[in-house]
């Protein structure tokens, strides 16, 4: 069983006897000796004595927040990490994936494709070609003049 037992301050146990006027409720300049100013200048108050960084201003805020909402923040901020982390892990290995079968598989394809249009394009002025020679010789021979 726990006994709970009340200490009073000594300064409220030993009442000082009153004196004449109630001269004990004024107050005294010699019972503030203690509440004096370490600054005394005006100009060191724009002095700082330490430079924090922004990581100890940081860590410092580390005590406000309660150990169950820092565990809920850790969590979620894990969480959110790995997710980004993975999507951008599969989606550079998707864009791998793309351009090298772009590049295996079109770039050929295209070259094929631009090489059959040129014999295509040979074929016909060929073609050309021999209808305008069949053309001059059904003419007969007859030249005909220029202008």
């Amino acid at each position: 069983m726990v006994r709970l037992e009340e200490v009073e301050d000594e300064t409220f146990v030993d009442k000082p006897v009153s004196s004449s006027g109630d001269a004990l409720l004024m107050d005294d300049d010699a019972d503030y000796t203690d509440t004096d100013s370490e600054i005394s200048d005006a100009s060191d108050l724009d002095s700082t004595p330490y430079e924090e960084s922004i990581y100890d201003r940081i860590t410092a805020l580390k005590d406000i927040v309660s150990p169950t909402t820092r565990a809920r923040l850790s969590s979620a901020f894990s969480t959110t990490y790995n997710a980004t982390s993975k999507s951008l892990t599969f989606g550079g290995k998707g864009l791998w994936i793309i351009t090298t079968s772009v590049l295996l598989l079109g770039l050929p394809y295209a070259l094929a494709l631009q090489d059959e249009q040129m014999v295509q394009e040979e074929e016909r002025q060929r073609q050309l070609m021999t209808e305008g020679q069949s053309g001059l010789m059904n003419a007969g021979g007859e030249a005909k003049p220029a202008l």
